[in-house]
């Protein structure tokens, strides 16, 4: 009896130790930063780079398809390049360290669904109309809370924010249409007096309208967040966007939860900025 006591408890202290694992999937740009850390010469045509990463206590796995995308699909020509990577693995508060060899890349966990990817100086790092640099968890928990607070953001006459998402942005596609993704542009103008501005959405979804338009506002959230609101013509908040920062909004739904993506796109949308 004893005997088996003990080792009943060498199992539980074993699962313990071994800490729980999050699997996180996405496709993002081959930006400099990714390219650096997995050895991706900057010579090589990328289109887009596929992640599959597991985080365990201190100990990470990858493994990264990349290449050019094969039109009319979500693969790449000929299959294209794998890379696989495991590591050292450190966390300060909500930032991951990922170590492979004398490289390390920096990861910021939204929350427990989504982590995005950081530039050497911890800033998010910007996608572009095709991808973001956001990971989701293939196993949400539908959870509300954000680690990220961003301030107000001051600008001049107009900002326009870019990306492609999974066609589950609540209200958007109706039951039973067929949909792979969502194109967005939005473009939010400053507000002429008070807190109201006007907005402008053109994408998939209102492709036989040719655009979208009405007010936005900013709502305070919780914990400090800031949300723009999007409403339709009878003034009710259809589309909900958590400022993450300057350059990065997210997706959510009208209780305030990150919507998570899959391995082809995530819910972030990317600032345009024109030089």
């Amino acid at each position: 009896m004893k005997t088996n006591f003990i080792l009943l408890l060498l199992f539980f202290i074993a699962i313990a130790s071994k800490g729980e694992e999050r699997n996180y999937t996405g496709s993002t740009p081959a930006g400099i930063v990714v390219r650096s850390f997995l050895g991706i010469a900057l010579r090589d045509s990328v289109d887009f780079i596929r992640w599959q990463l597991t985080l365990q206590n201190s100990h990470y796995t990858l493994s990264c398809n990349y290449g050019i995308g094969k039109p009319n699909t979500s693969g790449f020509i000929n299959g294209g390049e794998k890379i696989i990577c495991s590591g050292a693995l450190d966390k300060q508060e909500h930032i991951y360290k990922l170590h492979n060899a004398d490289k390390t890349l920096s990861i910021v966990e939204l929350n427990t669904d989504l982590v995005h990817l950081l530039d050497a100086d911890n800033k998010m790092l910007t996608g572009n109309g095709g991808w973001s640099y956001t990971l989701s968890n293939t196993n949400p928990s539908g959870t509300d809370a954000v680690n990220v607070i961003a301030g107000q953001t001051i600008f001049k006459d107009s900002i326009a924010f870019q990306g492609r998402t999974p066609c589950g942005v609540p209200g958007i596609i109706s039951a039973g249409m067929q949909c792979y993704k969502l194109k967005w542009y939005i473009v939010l103008y400053r507000p002429a007096t008070g807190s109201t501005g006007t907005y402008k959405v053109l994408g998939t979804a209102y492709r036989s309208q040719g655009e979208k338009t009405g007010n936005w506002k900013t709502v305070m959230g919780k914990n400090g967040r800031i949300v723009y609101q999007l409403h339709d013509n009878k003034e009710n908040a259809f589309l909900y966007l958590l400022k993450l920062d300057e350059n990065i909004l997210v997706f959510t739904d009208s209780q305030g939860k990150l919507l998570v993506g899959d391995e082809d796109f995530s819910y972030t949308l990317n600032r345009l900025v024109h030089q």
